[in-house]
């Protein structure tokens, strides 16, 4: 039986690269990286769900835990805690083989040359950052290791390659900052964690930022599909929620929600092997399905086998009995004159059932954009029911620590505000 080896760690160490390489080459225990940052009821309660034999603090220092422990599935070299939509502690098992697999793919696709070193300025307890350490192992370097993206650290790092989210690239991008394009230098900047606003790939384009736009998520070993094409070995599928192959897998069909499309399903070898956790988390056979993982996104497929995301399956808004895709109108309002951001959700109606609306940053807080103008703009690129019937003006769109907007924080803020109106 394999032990499991918390440790938390404050954002990356070189000691988390320590205890990584152990993991995969099984010359120590299977590794579960903790954010140290947390508060420590929350951190209390992910050590209880997943269950660690060992506890490593900041500091160094071990301890053993007494209590309930269980095997760690065979084969797996890390767990990365993770939540569903119902906020369940879950940890995702992840083998040395799925882990080794997608790094070595990911440096094939971008064309990583031997020597080449990769900056790390995610959090090492999250996929996206734990991945820069594989990749780095795989490839024989030392990482490059950063508390934060800001464009100093960027520009003097002297590496190849970096994976950010689109907060840190518009940051990056944004002319105000002292040093210009602290992206010069690098060959690839893998761009995940979050959808990406057409704007901000072709301004980071516009300044010879070869940005590369991944898909996946920690089930996946983070990143497995490349500018919509699936990495080596990896398959992508639309299908429903039962099978990936309901609607095919070469050009997409007619499922899920208005517009076509249907839900992803991911096969290959870098895919998790179950979940890990002493409370109700879900169990893996309920998204695992004959070698497919049914991932919560809705996309489509062109006849090239090119995927499209359009956005999370539970985040649908039913309106009138017409389905939206958040994401979708998100997108064609990225475009809109005076919108810098803009995230999109439903909200309770009596008439209606739900309502769409637009929580948009605007690129001059003295003038944001009205109401009007963000309907007529979604009218004129998807049908009109997927229109905003609410703008609410903010100063930023909360994040989770991944990248991606917190959506569930956002609606409660907009809850909130109805109630200090009301």
């Amino acid at each position: 039986m394999r032990s499991l080896h918390a440790v938390l760690v404050e954002r990356t160490s070189p000691r988390l690269v320590e205890l990584l390489a152990a993991a995969l080459d099984g010359s120590g225990p299977a590794l579960l990286p903790l954010d140290a940052g947390l508060p420590p009821a929350r951190l209390a309660e992910l050590i209880a769900a997943f269950a660690p034999d060992t506890i490593e603090g900041p500091d160094g220092e071990t301890t053993a835990r007494s209590g309930e422990n269980k095997e760690v599935a065979e084969g797996t070299a890390v767990i990365i805690g993770t939540s569903g939509s119902t906020g369940t502690s879950k940890g995702v098992q992840l083998s040395a083989a799925a882990l080794r697999h997608s790094a070595r793919a990911s440096l094939a696709r971008i064309g990583a040359r031997p020597g080449e070193r990769w900056l790390c300025c995610l959090p090492g307890t999250n996929i996206a950052g734990l991945q820069v350490l594989v990749r780095s192992l795989v490839s024989g370097t030392d990482p490059v290791l950063a508390s934060n993206a800001d464009a100093a650290t960027v520009a003097a790092s002297g590496c190849a390659h970096v994976s950010l989210v689109p907060t840190q690239l518009r940051r990056l991008l944004d002319p105000d900052i002292d040093i210009s394009t602290p992206l010069a230098g690098f060959s690839s900047v893998l761009l995940g964690g979050a959808a990406a606003p057409p704007s901000l790939l072709q301004a980071a384009r516009a300044e010879g930022v070869p940005v590369v736009t991944t898909y996946g998520m920690t089930e996946t070993c983070g990143g497995c599909v490349y500018d919509g094409q699936p990495l080596d070995g990896v398959r992508i599928a639309i299908g429903d929620d039962d099978t990936p192959d309901g609607h095919g897998a070469a050009t997409g069909g007619n499922g899920g929600t208005d517009g076509g499309g249907g839900r992803i399903w991911i096969g290959g070898p870098v895919l998790f092997s179950g979940y890990r956790s002493l409370t109700a988390a879900p169990a893996a056979d309920a998204v695992l399905a004959d070698g497919w993982f049914r991932t919560g996104d809705l996309g489509q497929l062109d006849a090239a086998g090119r995927l499209t995301v359009r956005g999370r399956a539970d985040d649908v808004i039913n309106t009138g009995g017409r389905k939206v895709v958040p994401g979708e109108v998100a997108a064609a309002l990225e475009t809109c004159p005076g919108v810098r951001e803009v995230a999109v959700v439903g909200q309770p109606d009596a008439e209606w059932g739900e309502r769409v609306v637009a929580v948009v940053v605007p690129a001059d807080p003295a003038n944001p954009p009205a109401l009007e103008l963000l309907r007529l703009h979604v009218k004129e690129r998807l049908p009109r029911y997927a229109a905003p019937s609410r703008v609410v003006v903010v100063d930023a769109v909360p994040l989770l620590p991944s990248g991606k907007y917190d959506i569930a924080r956002l609606r409660l803020e907009l809850l909130r505000r109805e109630q200090t109106q009301a």
